[in-house]
């Protein structure tokens, strides 16, 4: 059996990548302003920013969705 996920467009992809990419993209300031998290307005870093999306599920399922629409928007 295999760990193949077609239907999820985010499988393989870390939360700190998809993190890195959104920072390279938008920069923290814009990232706090689309997504209101204080881990991204005060003294943003990738390490706590990580840390906090890693536990608390409705912050990582905007960024994740805010990742998926970015990815889209280029094609």
């Amino acid at each position: 059996m295999t760990n193949e996920q077609p239907n999820n467009p985010l499988h393989g992809i870390t939360l700190e990548k998809i993190l890195n990419e959104l920072v390279e993209k938008f920069g923290w300031e814009d990232l706090g302003y689309m997504i209101n998290i204080k881990c991204f307005q005060n003294d943003p870093s990738i390490k706590s920013s990580l840390k906090f999306l890693r536990r608390t599920p409705w912050a990582r399922k905007k960024v994740e969705e805010l990742y998926l629409l970015s990815r889209s928007n280029e094609s």
